[in-house]
């Protein structure tokens, strides 16, 4: 959504454990840029919330609705309301985090009230976008973020957000992303450019 000025609200998962260290760090620097040209920002670190697995049950493809009742809530809530999402995770055995995993499987719900209920809540009238950054320890080898971007292909479908831009970064076990001022610079640039973004599909 879009506010009366033509600002966006943003959403932004950092699906790491550790705050403050590199997936926390770059995905700060894109909503610094974010924040500097009116952007408002959300973002929310999934290691504080209490989000349950999903377990499978069915209950939303027949109702539409989660059976649990914890604080994914307020991701859903954002989902809605939001129209740039940003979504941040360390490479955890060449996939996203278990805890952004645990988000991700409880999109199932958005995905039932879409197609099971023939529901239009997820498809708002404002152009979405998404943006996924992830971080790796190990130094950059073929296919290393492959798996992260087939799971996240499907969650910006989900949400009806056009997938825009990957930002990968490989080698932080040697070199800390706040010591890279390249990386930074550009996370940040990124992030203040954010509303004339073309599609992007980066390594460092």
């Amino acid at each position: 959504m879009r506010d009366g000025d033509g600002m966006s609200k943003v959403l932004a998962l950092m699906g790491s454990p550790r705050k403050n260290k590199n997936t926390d760090r770059a995905l700060e620097a894109m909503l610094t840029g974010m924040r500097e040209i009116g952007h408002e920002v959300k973002k929310i670190n999934i290691i504080d919330k209490d989000i349950s697995p999903c377990v499978g049950c069915g209950y939303c493809e027949k109702e539409g609705e989660c059976v649990i009742k914890d604080d994914m809530d307020e991701i859903y809530e954002g989902f809605d309301n939001s129209n740039i999402f940003v979504i941040a995770s360390p490479l955890y055995f060449n996939t996203v985090s278990s805890f952004m995993k645990k988000v991700i499987d409880r999109c199932q719900k958005v995905w039932a009230f879409k197609c099971n209920h023939n529901d239009t809540k997820y498809k708002g009238k404002d152009k979405k976008m998404g943006i996924f950054i992830g971080v790796g320890g190990a130094d950059f080898y073929h296919d290393q973020f492959s798996a992260m971007v087939t799971t996240m292909d499907l969650v910006f479908k989900v949400i009806d957000a056009k997938y825009i831009g990957n930002y990968f970064i490989s080698g932080t076990d040697k070199k800390n992303v706040s010591d890279r001022s390249d990386v930074m610079d550009e996370l940040y640039n990124i992030g203040k450019n954010i509303d004339r973004q073309e599609s992007f599909y980066l390594y460092r």
